[in-house]
């Protein structure tokens, strides 16, 4: 039997031999909290007072949401006028602020205790290009400078493209992790929020000096977007993508992983809003996420997953159905579990 690792591994090579599937997010040792995200959020708990992050975007965690999350709104946003984004958007300096290494020890700690024979160290690198622009300006205005201020649009994408590199560069130099989860959401559950042709004038060349990059280091690259992605799969495969982790399944996924034929793995499928709810019943649980195994976990580069950007579902015994029942479709179909 393969460890989790070794499985992983052969479930995402283009001929790999996996023996069993993927049981969501069990091969990689999840490790946020790293100084990058501590320097650039600050410290932020559910139920805080409002804070600004180090681009002076307002961030709020009220009491029963599941996650800190940007409050742009006309009156705080940081950037009114983007032709003026030089004067008012200070991008930091990742290499300065945390070139002191004891900053990084209780990390390096925390990554040296990952069994790197069983799990892959993977970090949480939140907040991509994208989600950067709107965090600094809102979505409206967003959309809106993509079409009346390209110049300036462009300049801005490429100024932090350039620190979303030092950030990757950075985190690399310190801990070298075996696969890093990157978030950058990219559309709705129906569309793309702008058209493919925009992505790939934008926000496309940004990812390809930072995933080319990280692939040249012989990391994996995992990238979340719990949207709807189908044009640009073949983006994602040019930009080195190993997964797509957050696969909604309003995706046509059988026709996914057809198109992709082994290049690049698909990760997620289950429904969230049929899996985590609070009246969501074990046997309307098991129903769903094994109808999703009988339609593609023997078709390979598949891991059938929740498609949030990390492990753990909001209703926490919702998590040990879901992967109960990946575990007695191994055990049925492949002879392990």
């Amino acid at each position: 039997m393969l460890t989790k690792k070794q499985n992983f591994l052969e479930t995402i090579k283009k001929d790999g031999k996996p023996d069993r599937l993927v049981k969501q997010y069990e091969a990689g040792a999840f490790l946020p909290g790293d100084p990058i995200e501590g320097f650039v959020r600050g410290a932020y708990s559910m139920g805080m007072e409002p804070i600004k992050d180090v681009f002076g975007t307002e961030l709020i965690w009220p009491d029963g949401y599941v996650a800190v999350m940007p409050h742009v709104t006309e009156e705080n946003k940081v950037l009114k006028d983007v032709t003026k984004w030089r004067e008012v958007v200070k991008i930091p300096d990742i290499y300065k602020a945390l070139e002191d290494e004891e900053i990084w020890k209780p990390f390096i700690e925390r990554c040296n205790a990952v069994d790197r024979n069983e799990q892959m160290l993977m970090p949480f690198m939140y907040t991509g290009v994208f989600e950067q622009l709107h965090f600094l300006m809102g979505f409206e205005d967003m959309f809106i400078n993509f079409y009346e201020e390209p110049e300036a649009m462009h300049e801005l994408c490429d100024a932090i493209g350039d620190y979303r590199l030092q950030v990757f560069k950075t985190l690399i130099d310190h801990v070298h992790p075996d696969l890093i989860l990157s978030h950058d959401d990219w559309g709705s559950k129906t569309n793309l929020f702008i058209s493919p042709d925009l992505w790939r004038e934008f926000i496309k060349p940004q990812y390809e000096k930072i995933y080319n990059y990280i692939h040249e280091q012989g990391i994996v690259i995992m990238h979340h977007a719990d949207s709807y992605m189908e044009p640009i799969l073949e983006d994602l495969i040019d930009l080195h993508i190993d997964i797509w982790q957050g696969v909604l399944p309003q995706n046509n996924i059988e026709k996914l992983l057809e198109q992709a034929d082994g290049r690049i793995t698909l990760m997620g499928g289950i429904d969230m809003a049929v899996v985590d709810r609070e009246d969501s019943s074990e046997e309307e649980i098991r129903a769903h996420v094994r109808d999703l195994l009988n339609k593609f976990g023997k078709k390979g580069h598949f891991i059938p997953c929740i498609t949030y950007g990390g492990p753990g579902t909001i209703y926490a015994d919702h998590d040990a159905i879901i992967d109960d029942e990946i575990s007695k479709f191994n055990m049925e179909h492949f002879g392990v579990c």
